[in-house]
């Protein structure tokens, strides 16, 4: 049965199949907030069961078409990487049960609202957490929908009794179509998820019908330093109702006189339509959150929230879960955990390392996520990996994709240039790795994890290995 977009969704039993991923979990904590019946299942047990269990949501391990007969849901919510002819999903269709995708129902709480949306390629968990966190601290009491678990307020979600809400809308799918915001943010757009996106025009397509769903007398912030904004600001001729931001006194915000703390923290000139407005100071790193602080500003000025409530919230702010997150400290060595899966982001993030560690020795260990990404992009992700001093490469993280013949990480290794193959190594499981990595570290190394994909769980095992060496040494 399809979707009615008027139910009252507080008077439903609703069961969501893949809910401990981070979009999945989130929105069951606002429906279970607003008052519906939510139950849900997943393969495997995630970080996300936390605030789950919290809230005594019933979730059940694994995916099979009898959780809809005990359940007996009115709605079946089901993820993108689940496919449309699970056995699940036909069976609450043959029962006359409606299915929908999660996008479907989340816009139906966000279109409710004045809607901040933040869509793009790369930085919308952050920039969604940054203006949530804002409004926050600003007493607007916001609804919140994010990808990602933000520090400061412990969850991905949670319901507001404020008129706002902030959510992270996701490209990926081309779900993000189905929100109407009052005010849009870009903030970057490339060509990724080539499974769904046959050219980089149709990914320009699709950001084009974003904006342009826009509630009446709604707003787009833009980010101008991206190339494939302005490929669709060309394309579109977007002029009106837009706000932009950038480097320099050129766009409605801009940044200037940019210093990065060593250790962690960067802080700018900001300027409001050539105005130098005094100094902003963030502790997380990094030019590219920079302009993420940028949008939020804009996005929240538009609020009505001032610029001084702003600026003292993004002071504070502490970033998103695995978005540079400090795991550990073991004697000099630094462990740190990143989510970023594109080769632009694994840029963004070790030229951040590099800015705020000066002279220090970095080791990065990748897990490429996805065979389409890879196949698409291995020779960018080659060439990044050689901003780090040495580079361990995990087999491919397939997510929900079945493997494509041919692709793997070796395509990676292949791909790098001499000089660099000298300093990547492939390995084949977590407990090799984890061996290979704490045996060469040494004082003063910084050692990241990146990836979308299990390899967010090594950081804690390499600082206990790192640990039981240094014992060893002690007593011996």
């Amino acid at each position: 049965m399809a979707l009615e977009t008027d139910i009252d969704l507080r008077t439903k039993k609703i069961h969501l199949m893949g809910i401990g991923g981070a979009g999945m979990s989130g929105l069951a904590i606002l429906l279970d907030q607003i008052g519906a019946d939510v139950s849900g299942c997943d393969m495997i047990q995630t970080s996300y069961f936390k605030n789950l269990n919290l809230r005594s949501i019933p979730v059940i391990m694994g995916h099979e078409a009898g959780h809809i007969d005990n359940f007996m849901p009115d709605i079946l919510v089901y993820s993108s990487a689940i496919p449309n002819d699970h056995p699940e999903i036909l069976r609450a269709w043959q029962l006359g049960i409606t299915v929908a995708r999660r996008a479907e129902i989340l816009s139906m709480i966000f279109n409710a609202r004045r809607g901040v949306g933040v869509a793009g390629t790369h930085g919308k968990t952050t920039t969604s957490s940054m203006i949530s966190l804002i409004a926050e601290m600003a007493g607007l009491d916001p609804t919140v929908a994010i990808g990602g678990e933000l520090s400061d307020i412990g969850t991905n979600a949670k319901l507001g009794t404020g008129e706002f809400m902030t959510a992270e809308l996701d490209e990926s799918d081309r779900s993000f179509v189905c929100f109407h915001p009052e005010i849009a943010v870009i903030t970057n757009i490339d060509w990724d998820h080539r499974d769904h996106y046959i050219t980089f025009k149709s990914v320009t397509d699709a950001f084009a019908e974003f904006l342009s769903n826009r509630k009446d007398n709604g707003i787009s912030i833009l980010c101008m330093e991206d190339e494939g904004v302005n490929s669709l600001c060309r394309e579109y001729k977007l002029k009106e109702e837009v706000i932009t931001y950038g480097w320099g006194t050129g766009w409605n915000w801009g940044a200037t006189e940019v210093i990065h703390t060593i250790g962690g923290g960067v802080s700018y000139e900001i300027n409001h339509n050539g105005d130098r407005l005094g100094r902003l100071s963030l502790a997380v790193s990094g030019e590219h959150n920079v302009l993420n602080s940028l949008a939020s500003c804009a996005a929240s000025f538009e609020m009505g929230i001032s610029l001084e409530e702003a600026k003292k919230a993004l002071s504070l702010f502490s970033g998103a879960k695995r978005r540079l997150q400090k795991i550990g400290e073991v004697g000099d060595i630094l462990v740190y955990d990143d989510y970023g899966h594109h080769p632009n982001e694994i840029c963004a993030t070790l030229t951040t390392v590099r800015k705020i560690f000066p002279g220090r020795r970095v080791t990065a260990i990748f897990q490429p996520h996805r065979f389409s990404r890879t196949a698409a992009l291995y020779k960018e992700f080659a060439d990044v990996l050689s901003l780090a001093d040495n580079a361990f490469i995990l087999p491919v993280y397939g997510s929900d994709e079945k493997p494509i013949d041919g692709v793997s990480s070796q395509m990676i290794y292949d791909a790098a240039t001499d000089d660099n193959k000298a300093h990547y190594e492939l390995t084949g499981s977590f407990d090799d790795l984890v061996g290979s990595v704490c045996s060469d570290a040494r004082d003063g190394d910084i050692i990241i994890t990146i990836g979308a994909g299990s390899v967010g769980t090594l950081g804690r095992k390499i600082c206990s290995t790192l640990r039981e060496i240094r014992s060893r040494t002690v007593a011996n």
